[in-house]
């Protein structure tokens, strides 16, 4: 595939210039978007991914152009997985709804620079750092349980279990306000001094997590095509809507009466993921008689199937509470 270096830099412009817009134009002012509001930009988000891939069609050939369409649709089904983090990191740093879109934009625009310096190594190098997925893994089953801990316990539950040690050092070594004040990051305090906000922990939260599903989803797309053009693309694309898919997720969920569950289920299933991925890189599963590479398509399922058990426990006992109340 053969593409002019002014189609690279006309292709960047326009993809960065959308991602800048739905920054800073879209995004300028802290407030918790509506479902109809997200769903729109979504559509309008998939549709130009859709166009893009009739472009490629048009001027290189029907192989390129299902290359970018499976490409991504991968990353955007691997991004499902940011997503579902994101959630527990907001959730267990009480950041308020209103300011989750700020720190959603900069982990957003995070992982579109980590893709880039990931694909520019190419999968070869990235492939050196696979002993991360079994770390990345256990924090996963950490993470798990402490959402499980945190339904048990119910409104007992302490309001600083989001706090890691690693979190817990630099807040004692760094002057904070403990709180969040809005879109900022850092302000001045009554006696002139500058501190940071709650927030700069949550963006190294999610830059934390940026880090491990770059190293994840390029390696990804790289199976399934070698043509950086490609590769970029797809990326950009996938990436594209996630701050609204977010919201919309966020909406269903927090709804849900087992959604503690359901998390604690699918976060597992996320570590058992990854730890199969190392495993399969270095070849322990073929020595223990199995293929541990779970694909794409067979996660997304699992993850839908997790999610639509949630839903339907949920309405059944919203709907019994319903009858035991009006019968009492």
């Amino acid at each position: 595939m053969n593409v002019h270096v002014y189609t690279w830099i006309i292709t960047i412009v326009i993809l960065v210039g959308v991602l800048v817009f739905d920054a800073f134009i879209i995004g300028r002012r802290p407030h918790v978007p509506t479902t109809k509001e997200c769903l729109k930009y979504i559509g309008i988000y998939v549709g130009l991914a859709l166009l893009f891939g009739l472009g490629i069609w048009y001027f290189s050939g029907i192989k390129y152009s299902l290359e970018f369409y499976s490409g991504w649709l991968t990353e955007y089904s691997l991004s499902m997985d940011n997503l579902f983090i994101f959630l527990v990191i907001m959730e267990k740093q009480k950041v308020p709804r209103e300011t989750q879109q700020f720190g959603l934009l900069v982990g957003i625009m995070l992982s579109l620079l980590l893709r880039g310096v990931f694909i520019g190594l190419g999968a070869v190098i990235i492939d050196q750092f696979a002993w991360v997925f079994f770390a990345f893994g256990v924090w996963i089953f950490r993470a798990a349980w402490g959402v499980l801990k945190d339904f048990i316990k119910g409104d007992e539950a302490d309001a600083s279990a989001g706090d890691s040690a690693l979190m817990r050092f630099v807040k004692s070594h760094v002057p904070t306000t403990n709180s969040f004040v809005g879109d900022s990051i850092i302000v001045k305090g009554d006696d002139g001094r500058r501190r940071f906000t709650l927030l700069l922990f949550t963006i190294v939260a999610l830059g934390t997590t940026d880090v491990m599903f770059a190293l994840d989803s390029i390696p990804a797309i790289f199976s399934l095509t070698v043509e950086p053009f490609i590769v970029f693309t797809a990326n950009v694309f996938a990436l594209m809507g996630l701050r609204q898919l977010y919201f919309v997720l966020g909406s269903l969920l927090e709804k849900l009466y087992y959604l503690p569950i359901g998390l604690t289920v699918l976060l597992s299933f996320i570590g058992v993921k990854l730890i199969l991925h190392a495993m399969h890189h270095y070849g322990l599963d073929q020595r223990l008689g199995f293929n541990g590479e779970i694909s794409t398509t067979l996660s997304l399922g699992i993850i839908v199937a997790i999610l639509v058990v949630t839903a339907i426990a949920s309405v059944i006992k919203t709907n019994r509470d319903k009858v035991s109340a009006a019968g009492e």
